[in-house]
């Protein structure tokens, strides 16, 4: 069957829905609270977040789409189904309901309502702002044919609009990028890459890449596009576009971050400065620009993440499916919004150093595809291995107080004395590349290494 061609706007606007459901909460803040922690070490720091923020979640999307599976749960199942299972579920928790998706919620209230509201009543207007904000999400999320036109025709190029206005105020009428340039000097370039990678974790896209691979995929199908090859060459293309809107945004927002410093604080998360920043270049019809900017960017990414979540889950357990699954995940993440960001981004931290070598390693096995298949000798070594230093980074992530239990402390200072790249939250990159080599090595040597398309796909 002729597969049809997409069309330049179809593009457009594919890429459009894409970067509107990537560029959320996380996407906004964490730029800035990297620029303003970097100073004038900005360059190597921004080329670490961008490899993980904007690279990665290509790669994600591209080993979806190359290895043709439905959902994350069949790109992680050659490992078992046990890990899939856990995996798929561990994942989703973290974006659509325990991490992700309230904070969407706390950083559109922190940064767009709480500046007009008295610290007597913050609690009460949280708890109505969210109620309102996922009842908003579950509408726009129940029909997920309807998301391009919700988020790739209207939400997000307003999004857009408000983001220029934003840098064009900052670098053209004000004029500042000079003094960006003067503050950079030499610099630990290595240990700023790391940090800049490190940070690049909070956006949680490379997470988000896996589930919403799905999601894109199940958008071109709306435009007839079906076909595996056809399909992979568009969703490559798609995702180029989106990612590369998303890069030349980050690299603008980590250089507000850095000229932020002339004028406040270095803040926790990036939040409070990027408040000072808008009041800064644009006075008070910056404030409502900055409300308007994080609500717009945050709900569309809570409608992405909680679709992907519900059709997933639905899928994997149809006796509930996704109309149950997407009101259920709604309010949990309406309840768990209510604890607050800074107790959401406190224990976000280990899981994340968790789940993201786990995915580093299922994202290049998939773009190995065309030379491995999906042989689970192979996917069981290099995974196995990742998942030693994954705990260890994750248990010496925990917060205060599990962080100074004795045996947590034990742990951790045995992993700093005998694990490679320990210390700089990068042990995983050894273990990850001797379990592939390993995998390939015993795959070869047993014969069960075949070409992809003989190798017969798994699914349950």
């Amino acid at each position: 069957m002729t597969q049809p061609k997409l069309t330049k706007r179809q593009y457009l606007v594919l890429g459009s829905m894409l970067f509107g459901l990537f560029f959320g909460a996380g996407n906004l803040i964490f730029p800035i609270h990297l620029g303003q922690i970097a100073g004038g070490n900005w360059l190597p720091a921004t080329l670490g977040f961008l490899l993980s923020a904007v690279c990665l979640p290509l790669m994600a999307i591209l080993a979806i789409s190359m290895t043709e599976s439905d959902s994350m749960f069949h790109l992680a199942r050659p490992v078992g189904k046990a890990f899939a299972l856990f995996f798929l579920v561990a994942t989703h928790a973290s974006l659509g309901l325990l991490i992700a998706t309230p904070r969407t919620a706390t950083v559109a209230f922190e940064m767009g309502v709480q500046p007009f509201i008295g610290k007597d009543h913050l609690q009460l207007a949280l708890l109505l702002f969210s109620a309102v904000y996922f009842a908003l999400t579950y509408f726009f999320s129940r029909q997920p044919s309807k998301m391009t036109d919700y988020v790739g025709k209207f939400l997000n190029p307003v999004l857009l609009l408000l983001l220029g206005a934003a840098f064009v105020a900052a670098f053209i009428i004000k004029g500042d990028g000079p003094q960006l340039l003067a503050a950079t000097h030499a610099t630990a370039a290595g240990s700023q890459l790391t940090n800049g990678f490190l940070q690049g974790y909070n956006t949680m896209d490379a997470l988000a890449g896996l589930g919403f691979g799905v999601t894109i995929v199940a958008a071109l199908g709306f435009f007839g596009v079906t076909s595996p090859r056809r399909r992979s060459q568009d969703v490559a293309k798609v995702g180029a576009l989106a990612m590369g809107l998303e890069a030349i945004i980050y690299a603008l927002l980590i250089a507000l971050g850095v000229l932020s410093l002339r004028f406040t604080a270095t803040t926790a998360n990036g939040g409070p400065a990027f408040t000072a920043i808008m009041t800064h270049y644009t006075g008070l019809i910056g404030t409502g620009l900055l409300a308007a900017m994080t609500v717009l960017a945050c709900l569309t990414s809570a409608i992405g993440l909680v679709t992907s979540l519900s059709q997933d889950l639905g899928h994997r357990f149809p006796h509930i499916g996704f109309k149950r699954f997407l009101p259920l995940t709604c309010f949990g993440a309406f309840l768990i919004s209510n604890i607050g960001l800074n107790q959401i981004i406190a224990w976000s931290t280990p899981v994340l150093m968790l789940l993201y070598p786990l995915a580093i390693a299922l994202i290049i096995l998939g773009l190995l595809h065309p030379f491995i298949g999906k042989n689970g000798l192979i996917y069981k070594t290099t995974v196995g291995l990742t998942v030693i230093p994954a705990v260890l980074d994750a248990l010496n992530a925990l917060p205060q107080p599990a962080a100074s239990w004795i045996w947590i402390q034990a742990i951790t200072g045995w992993a700093t004395r005998f694990i490679p790249w320990y210390q700089y939250a990068m042990d995983f990159v050894p273990f990850m590349l001797l379990g592939l080599i390993g995998g390939v090595a015993l795959a070869k040597a047993t014969g069960t290494l075949q070409r992809p398309e003989l190798v017969s796909e798994i699914r349950e």
